[in-house]
């Protein structure tokens, strides 16, 4: 499970063509779900998006959490996220998980990432055409990986 963080100062989606989710300042989170993802990863992935410390203190040092400033969270579902870029010019989504496995995923990652961090969590509409508007603050931008978790 693949994750880019984008620390922003707001974020909105519109899905097929309404907004389905608006943010002020926090984290727009797109999740790419591949086929070997478990709730495991889901959890791990989580876990560490609800405590990193990515928000500037008094010394304009990062080290506050989106807990710490009382942000938010938008997510959106990106299955691009796994592709695969090695060969030729047309990238292969191959280890993307299918919407019968990732549709699951994706909502148990809500979920949970729900019940951690105490609020509810917008979202885009999973599989549809979707335009993400966003302030990237810093630019702070973080990838995080469930398959590296050693590194």
């Amino acid at each position: 499970m693949r994750a880019v963080i984008q620390r922003v100062s707001s974020a909105c989606v519109i899905s097929n063509g309404e907004q389905t989710g608006q943010i002020a300042k926090g984290f727009l989170v797109l999740l790419g779900i591949e086929h070997e993802d478990t709730q495991e990863d889901a959890r791990w992935l989580a876990d560490k998006i609800s405590q990193i410390r990515i928000f500037e203190d008094d010394e304009s040092k990062m080290n506050l959490s989106l807990q710490d400033i009382r942000g938010e969270i938008l997510l959106i579902s990106q299955f691009t996220l796994h592709a695969n870029t090695r060969k030729g010019n047309r990238p292969s989504f191959i280890r993307s998980a299918r919407p019968e496995i990732a549709i699951p995923l994706y909502e148990y990652f809500k979920e949970y990432l729900c019940v951690k961090t105490g609020q509810n969590i917008p979202t885009g509409i999973f599989g549809a055409d979707m335009k993400v508007s966003l302030v990237n603050d810093g630019p702070v931008t973080i990838i995080m990986d469930s398959k590296q978790k050693d590194i």
